[in-house]
Parts: structure tokens; sequence; C-alpha cells
């Protein structure tokens, strides 16, 4: 009996794209993040027992707490068991970097339940994106707030969108990427007719999410095309390289970054233009250590 041809996957339209997308689930974390939890954060007095009762109603988070304090400090003779130790050990920007991640992931479970592809290993990539993000605008002296993670956290938004809209097309783009090694962009275009990154920021512009997460989904290969918010970008293009270079993670772009590609990417001369080259040295060198630290907390988060 002769085998059935396989369907053949064809690229899609910008209508039947911008169809998709509307029947696309919102990801309401985006919009609203555990606001009880970063006031206390921010306030002058911090109370680790208020914090720790505010995070003990949200059995996920709390799992991720203790997880990761435990990950990050494991060589502690006792291991942490009770939430108001691990606020101790993690302190508050930790904190606040877990309250954004934990609703975050979970929203991004809910796309991708029904294609095979390394998750946990993607959402390392993006966490670790996230954090390495928040170094370097430190590094470089940009004005810091939540946005600058989050826009590191979100930057491949595209790819979990292009896996519950089009799961076939996402299947086939992730095999031709393993197998060929090939740029990812590349082979987007060829087979679904878009890239993440524009379908990405496609998908947040209908969902009215700040021009910065918007611009950063759309631009974060090329921040010298983000109007307006070419420096900030220009981070997440960084740090997304340098994971990338480090094999930390899984983007689901398989086409190899070396040290050198990364050191030469047109974000670090946004950033650091007007910096002395003995700076600038120590501010990479700085990273790269920060870099090394990653995976230890990265398996605590995920």
């Amino acid at each position: 009996m002769q085998a059935q041809a396989s369907t053949p996957i064809n690229k899609v339209g910008l209508k039947e794209i911008q169809s998709q997308l509307a029947r696309c689930p919102s990801l309401p974390s985006l919009g609203s993040i555990n606001k009880a939890l970063q006031g206390l954060l921010l306030m002058e007095q911090r109370y680790t027992a208020q914090i720790a009762e505010i995070i003990r109603r949200d059995p996920s988070l709390t799992a991720r707490l203790l997880r990761l304090v435990n990950s990050v400090y494991y060589g502690l003779s006792t291991p942490v068991n009770t939430i108001e130790e691990a606020v101790f050990y993690l302190g508050v920007r930790e904190i606040r970097q877990l309250v954004v991640v934990t609703p975050v992931i979970e929203d991004f479970q809910r796309l991708t339940r029904q294609c095979d592809f390394p998750w946990r290993e993607f959402w390392q990539h993006c966490i670790g994106t996230a954090l390495l993000t928040r170094e370097i605008v430190a590094a470089a002296q940009l004005p810091e707030d939540e946005s600058d993670y989050v826009a590191g956290l979100i930057h491949d938004i595209g790819k979990l969108v292009m896996a519950w809209a089009f799961p076939d097309h996402f299947a086939e783009i992730h095999r031709q990427a393993l197998q060929t090694k090939g740029d990812l962009i590349e082979i987007e275009n060829e087979i679904l007719g878009m890239d993440h990154a524009e379908l990405g920021a496609l998908y947040l512009e209908r969902h009215r999410l700040p021009e910065i997460m918007i611009k950063t989904a759309r631009f974060h290969h090329h921040p010298e095309k983000a109007e307006g918010s070419e420096r900030l970008v220009a981070t997440v293009q960084i740090a997304d390289l340098m994971l990338r270079s480090e094999k930390m993670g899984c983007s689901g772009n398989y086409l190899e970054v070396t040290k050198e590609q990364c050191m030469a990417a047109s974000g670090w001369n946004m950033l650091l233009a007007d910096m002395p080259e003995m700076e600038r040295t120590i501010m990479q060198a700085s990273l790269s250590h920060k870099l090394e630290l990653l995976p230890r907390t990265l398996e605590g988060l995920v």
C-alpha cells in the first residue's frame, strides 16, 4: 500500500496571520504583575514577614523561590525551607525578578502545549536574557525600571505565538533549523512568510503593550532600527547573543554565535561609543563573569 503524501506546508499571507493573532490568547501577566508585592519591595522599610506572607499565597511562586535559593546557595549546610529565610538570602532585587518571571512563564506555557520543542531550555534562554539585560543596563548606566527586564524576558515572544498559531509551520521551521544550523530568520520567512520578530511585535501591538516591548520584539536583532529606543533594545541584543555564544538555554536559533561575533554586535557601539576603551574592556569582562554565574540561577528558576 502506497504511503500517503504529507500535506505540504505553504507560506501564510498577512491576512491569515492577522486572523490567527486575533484568536491567540492574551497574556494577562504582561499587563498586571503582583502589584502588592512590588509595592512592598519598593518601600523604604521592607519587612521580610510581610513579603513572605504575600509570597505564601502563591504556591507556584513559593516553589520557585525555595528552589532558586537552594540552587544559588547550594553550599549552605542546611537547606532553606522557609520563605522568610529565602527572602533574607535572595534580597529584594532577586525577589522582584522572580515575581515578574513566574506569572509570565505560566502564561507562556499555555501557548505552547501542543508543540514539541525544548521549552525548558527556551525559558532558560528568555530568563537568562532578561537577567543579563538588567546587568548590561546597570553597567552602561542606563535608567533602570522593570521595563528593561520584561523586554528581555519577552524578546522572543514571536516564537511562542508562532507555536500556538501555526504549529505545523513552527515544527517544520524547528526541524530545518536544527538540521541545517542555518539562519532562523531566513528559515522562518521561507516557510511561514514572516519571522518571529515581526510576528511577536504584531502580537504585542494587538494587545496594546508598551512601545518599548513592541520595539524590542521587532528589532532585537537590529537595534539600530529601534528609533528612540536604540540603547535599551541594544542591551537585549547583546544579552541574547552572549547567551547564544555560550550555548546557554535554547533560543531555537542553532546558527553558531562566536564570542568574536558577539563582541562585534552593533549594540555595543550604541551603548559604549563614548566610553573609554579601558572602561569598556572592564565592563565586558564583568558581564562575562555575570554570564558564568547564570546557569546556577537558571536551574533554580526553571
